[in-house]
């Protein structure tokens, strides 16, 4: 008879449970920005409001990849949504 041990299941199932309530905390209202669309540097100071709000939300769960990769994805969706709606390029 042959004997197998598996491990890490543990560990998998923590990472998992960790990245669904990181994603969970990404889910509704992040931050609310105001910018000048003629104004570049308020459009970039509304890109950066943005990143460290997503940032602060997902602070708890830094070091899991599935979070972060979906925390990088958030802000590239937003910054582009910004900066659609600036006037110059920031």
């Amino acid at each position: 008879m042959i004997s197998v041990k598996i491990t890490g299941v543990d560990k998998l199932k923590r990472e998992l449970d960790e990245a669904q309530r990181g994603l969970e905390s990404l889910h509704g209202t992040i931050t609310t920005v105001q910018l000048n669309p003629d104004d570049p540097a308020s459009v970039r100071r509304a890109v950066q409001q943005m990143e460290s709000a997503v940032d602060a939300k997902v602070s708890s769960y830094v070091g899991n990849p599935l979070v972060a990769k979906v925390a990088e994805m958030t802000k590239q969706n937003l910054r582009q949504r910004i900066l659609a709606r600036a006037k110059t390029p920031a």
